[in-house]
């Protein structure tokens, strides 16, 4: 895979391409004029303000996982079209977080029959759209096993089956189920029937029906064309507007994190220190786990040199992976992460005080601009 970077780019730091970033969002745009559903971006999973305006070209809008993601998106997302809406939810909202999201969000998520029953009049007083999330029961998640699958067993997320015929549903406007993770179209037609089978009766109730996150839309070998026959189907049968808030299916592939060899070192196996870390930088490669791909670099035994890459962070399991190169890595060279605009830099820390990588965007006249770098500063101000 041959990827153009300016050598001048400083290290780490997270790129964003927008030519890839483009072509993902064209399916987007393919699936929202063929089926007719809405689709929204999911800021818990990539929020990068500099390339909103590419993004709100091709979107509904945004959906937020709690108060900060939903100002963020009303200030930025498209702040000057009122066609673009503001969608959040939150396992639980406090009384002040409720209060703030009057003039935030336009459609405002409620995790169960009580948080519905606390604020859902308030919400449709102040002209809010109000949704209710359910827990289907229905377990799709191909990545990270429980850790990342909306319906584990003991899930905190969405109301229960067997509560939703004691639920007010003149106050709710969207049904929603979010039970996706990275999942191919399998899953995605799959919840749409589970739905259209199981929950008919509630989806008679409403306007709206937001079938949530999950679904891996770029991913190579996601039928699009099953997606969006179930959609036009469910939205046929029901008469409703049908939701899709994706994340990571709209940035896969589209953003890399550059890093530099720091020193090699040798304890049985070749190891490599880089300015990147797996900790502080790319915590899905930890919490999932796997092994992120490098642009050259093949699977142990695959080329010419084994070598362990890690973090230059003091905590021993630090460590991105076990890669082989054409040729020995030396201080210097010059390693780029794929598909590191998804769950990267939104969950990233400064442990150790590692440095944040810096922020840039590689632009399709091949023009890098740094949106944003980090320091000391910044490592301090956040422990106060």
């Amino acid at each position: 895979m041959a990827i153009r970077l300016p050598s001048s780019i400083q290290t780490p730091a997270y790129v964003i391409d927008v030519a890839k970033l483009r072509a993902n969002l064209e399916t987007a745009a393919h699936v929202r004029e063929a089926s007719g559903a809405k689709v929204l971006l999911a800021t818990k999973s990539f929020a990068m303000p500099a390339v909103f305006p590419v993004m709100a070209e091709y979107l509904d809008g945004t959906t937020a996982s709690g108060l900060y993601e939903a100002k963020l998106a009303k200030e930025t997302f498209a702040p000057d079209d009122a066609s673009k809406e503001v969608h959040v939810y939150s396992p639980a909202y406090t009384d002040e977080e409720f209060a703030v999201l009057e003039g935030v969000a336009d459609h405002v998520y409620f995790n169960s029959a009580k948080q519905l029953a606390k604020y859902g009049p308030a919400a449709k007083a102040r002209g809010q759209h109000v949704a209710l999330r359910i827990n289907p029961g229905y377990s799709n998640a191909t990545l990270g096993g429980e850790l990342y699958d909306p319906c584990a067993p003991g899930s905190r997320f969405g109301e229960v089956a067997s509560e939703l015929a004691g639920v007010d549903w003149d106050l709710v406007d969207t049904l929603h189920a979010h039970a996706l993770c990275e999942s191919m179209a399998d899953g995605s037609v799959g919840l749409i029937e589970k739905i259209a089978a199981d929950f008919g009766e509630y989806v008679q109730k409403v306007s709206s029906v937001n079938f949530g996150g999950g679904h891996f839309l770029n991913k190579p070998g996601y039928e699009v064309a099953g997606l969006i026959g179930a959609l036009k189907a469910f939205q046929d049968r029901f008469g409703v507007q049908a939701y899709l808030e994706p994340g990571g299916g709209l940035v896969v592939d589209a953003g890399y994190l550059v890093s530099t060899v720091v020193d090699t070192h040798r304890n049985g196996v070749d190891l490599a220190i880089l300015d990147a870390s797996a900790s502080c930088h790319m915590p899905d490669v930890l919490e999932v786990p796997y092994t992120p791909r490098i642009v050259g670099a093949g699977s142990p035994g695959a080329k010419a040199h084994d070598v362990v890459l890690g973090g230059k962070t003091c905590m021993t399991g630090d460590v991105i992976g076990s890669y082989s190169f054409d040729e020995k890595l030396k201080p210097g060279d010059r390693l780029i992460f794929e598909d590191m605009a998804q769950y990267s830099f939104v969950k990233n820390n400064t442990f150790n005080g590692a440095p944040l990588p810096d922020l840039g965007v590689l632009w399709e006249d091949g023009r890098y601009e740094l949106i944003k770098s980090f320091g000391y500063e910044d490592f301090a101000y956040r422990l106060g």
